[in-house]
């Protein structure tokens, strides 16, 4: 399935039904009066959060969506029906923005929460409504009003509880795909993932934790270099980030400081997010060279350094009791 984390669509409300004028025309009831009905209103438009789906690829060929409009009235002061709603599905972590204004309307997070983003038109009134004692039989009525038309700006952040960030080629993928049923793509070439990957990893307890693969993070990646600027809205949401780094890198610490600085570039609060730093691919490194590499990076960052080797599956537990300790498992 392609994913696609952003969107651009219109929705438009129905058109209220329009008022008529009638009278009664009934034996032995002289002078019945107007008996006009009023239009219905039109259907509003709103968008749903739902569990199963997984990208906003449904809106990638249709853009304009509206509801049903009303039906017009009818005589014996008959209100026509009211246009159905339009339940649009969208994943759940989809944002709602207003597209030239930039205005939140609303962020679908939970399954089965909801968001009208769309009023339908109020229906018009018949000419039953118009009569008084100065007018008996008026044939005034009025037409149904529009419905409300916007532009929107969807945009899709994955619900992840811990993130994989690093360079290209740390080892992401293949970390994610050893702690998980997750199957994505792994080459050794950089920009090898092209999307995010969803994963879930048993927690102790037996219940699961999503963990997400964040591709594209290079230098420039907060002002839109590379792949970065599109994925790292996907990390907002964590609530811990797992920073691998490249034993096997020409320079650990420069990848280090690479990606710390486009962290505090995109702001969000990311950088103060809480992060478990690894050293990955621990097996390119001499045994005798591996504790200067670790002790450059923790003087670096001021964190402790764990290394693990994702592909030989080495400490993989030990990064997991690490992970389930800062998330309070």
């Amino acid at each position: 399935m392609q994913f696609i984390d952003q969107a651009r669509i219109t929705v438009r409300g129905g058109r209220g039904g329009d008022g008529i004028a009638a009278f009664r025309r009934e034996k032995y009831v002289p002078a019945g009066g107007p008996s006009g009905g009023d239009g219905g209103n039109g259907g509003p438009v709103v968008l749903e959060a739902d569990s199963n789906l997984q990208t906003l690829l449904d809106f990638k060929y249709k853009r304009l969506f509206a509801a049903d409009d009303g039906r017009r009235g009818g005589p014996n002061k008959c209100t026509g029906a009211s246009g159905r709603d339009l339940v649009i599905k969208v994943p759940c972590g989809t944002e709602v923005r207003h597209l030239s204004t930039g205005i939140l309307l609303g962020d679908l997070i939970e399954p089965g929460s909801r968001l009208t983003v769309a009023f339908g038109g109020r229906g018009g009134l018949g000419n039953a409504h118009y009569l008084s004692n100065r007018n008996r039989a008026p044939e005034k009525f009025t037409e149904g009003r529009d419905g409300e038309e916007w532009p929107l700006q969807l945009e899709l952040k994955l619900l992840a509880e811990v993130g994989i960030i690093g360079l290209p080629n740390a080892g992401k993928s293949t970390l994610i795909a050893v702690l998980s049923a997750a199957r994505p793509k792994i080459a050794d070439y950089p920009f090898t993932t092209l999307v995010p990957n969803l994963g879930v990893v048993r927690r102790p307890s037996g219940d699961g934790t999503v963990f997400a693969d964040i591709p594209g993070l290079i230098a420039g990646a907060a002002q839109g270099a590379g792949l970065g600027h599109d994925f790292l809205r996907h990390i907002e949401r964590t609530r811990l980030l797992i920073h691998l780094v490249d034993a096997g890198a020409d320079d650990p610490v420069g990848d280090l400081r690479v990606v710390e600085k486009e962290l505090e570039a995109y702001g969000h609060g990311l950088v103060d997010r809480p992060r478990v730093l690894v050293l990955n691919k621990q097996e390119l490194v001499q045994d005798e060279d591996l504790p200067a590499v670790k002790a450059e990076l923790e003087a670096e960052s001021g964190r402790s350094v764990l290394c693990i080797s994702a592909a030989m599956g080495a400490n993989l537990d030990l990064l997991l009791e690490n992970v389930w300790r800062e998330l309070g498992i």
